[in-house]
C-alpha cells in the first residue's frame, strides 16, 4: 500500500533529474576543454515506452511461482542513461558544448524537479491524511 507504481516512477524521475543535473553541470565546467564531447541524459523516451507497453523491455523473466522475487531488470524499468549528443556542432578545439543549450536544458530540468517533488510530497500528504483519519 505504500509503495505502488506510481510512487516507484516518481522516483526513478527524480533520479533522472538529478543525473540530469550533473550531467549538464559536468557539460557547463567543460566549455573550454578541448576535445571535451557534451553528454545528455535520456529517460523521458524510454519511461513512456515502458508506460504505453511498446518497450522491448517488457518482458518478465519466467517465475514458477508467484511468490517468487522478479529477476532484476525484468518488468521494462526504464532507468536513465547519459549518452553523448550526437547532432552537436564541433567547434575549432573539437569541443560542442553549448552554452545556450545548455542552459536552456537546466532551466527546463529545474522546473520538471521542481514538479515532481511537488507531486511526491503531494502523494505523501494524501497518504498522512488517510493515515490520521481524513480532516480531523
Amino acid at each position: 500500500m505504500l509503495v505502488n507504481k506510481n510512487l516507484g516512477i516518481l522516483e526513478r524521475s527524480l533520479d533522472a533529474a538529478t543525473l540530469r543535473q550533473r550531467t549538464i553541470a559536468n557539460n557547463v565546467a567543460n566549455i573550454d576543454t578541448p576535445q571535451f564531447k557534451s553528454k545528455q541524459v535520456v529517460f523521458e523516451d524510454l519511461l513512456r515506452q515502458e508506460l504505453t507497453g511498446t518497450s522491448r523491455q517488457n518482458l518478465e523473466a519466467y517465475r514458477t511461482d508467484r511468490r517468487h522475487i522478479p529477476f532484476a531488470g525484468s518488468g521494462g524499468k526504464a532507468m536513465p542513461m547519459v549518452m553523448s549528443n550526437p547532432n552537436n556542432i564541433v567547434q575549432n578545439n573539437g569541443n560542442d558544448v553549448d552554452l545556450e543549450f545548455e542552459m536552456n536544458e537546466y532551466a527546463k530540468n529545474q522546473i520538471w524537479y521542481n514538479g515532481l517533488t511537488q507531486m511526491t510530497a503531494g502523494y505523501f500528504q494524501k497518504l498522512r491524511s488517510v493515515i490520521e483519519g481524513g480532516g480531523k
